[in-house]
């Protein structure tokens, strides 16, 4: 892989580029390497399909990844840092579909302003979704604009700090009476874990590693 620029065209052309099948890849990539034992107990849950938005904005030498914190009166991951995403609705024709339509719903994220490039693989949440993140390039000119049932506030992080090993710190905690192993990405007064640093490992280790 050539040296990373960070720029959105480049994460454009590394999106497109990943030749690898999808299907079972989610097995070798981001937490579920810290977490193997519990990867059959997960397998085993009926599972909601769920999409993320994984948005890079174009702006010049540094791309920005579009984050989001949840409001703390959502029922699954309150106040947690995560990307524009929920539920593939029965109406979805695609998880792009899906997470397009999230995001315009929970931060006015207008879909003529995004591209998508791309996928990861699927990430299979312990809390019972199976989500798949929809890689995308977003062109400026967008005005957000927050859902305040779902969405708290809005951030951008550069990608180049995003995508800088150095700042993927391994912690763990007990959880439904096992240890599980995770990510954590601080980034100023935020703290990136779970499942959204997860696909942010995922990210780094198929287009930038």
């Amino acid at each position: 892989m050539s040296e990373a620029v960070f720029t959105a065209e480049d994460f454009r052309r590394r999106a497109l580029a990943q030749v690898a099948p999808l299907d079972q890849a989610w097995r070798e990539h981001g937490d579920h390497v810290l977490n193997r034992d519990s990867i059959l107990e997960i397998e085993q849950l009926n599972l909601r399909d769920a999409a993320v938005l994984v948005a890079v904005i174009d702006d010049a030498d540094e791309a920005r990844v579009i984050l989001t914190k949840r409001t703390d009166k959502l029922r699954k991951h309150a106040g947690q840092i995560a990307f524009p995403g929920g539920g593939i609705d029965e109406a979805d024709l695609s998880p792009e579909e899906a997470a397009l339509r999230e995001a315009e719903e929970e931060i006015g994220l207008d879909r003529r302003f995004v591209e998508t490039v791309g996928r990861l693989p699927q990430y299979l949440a312990g809390t019972g979704f199976r989500i798949q993140p929809v890689l995308a390039v977003v062109q400026p000119g967008f005005v957000i604009t927050p859902n305040p049932d779902e969405v708290e506030s809005v951030f951008e992080v550069p990608l180049s700090f995003l995508m800088n090993p150095d700042n993927h710190r391994q912690d763990s905690r007990v959880w439904q009476g096992a240890v599980r192993h995770f990510y954590v990405m601080p980034y100023r007064e935020r703290h990136i874990w779970g499942i959204t640093a997860g696909i942010i490992r995922t990210l780094y280790e198929r287009l930038y590693a």
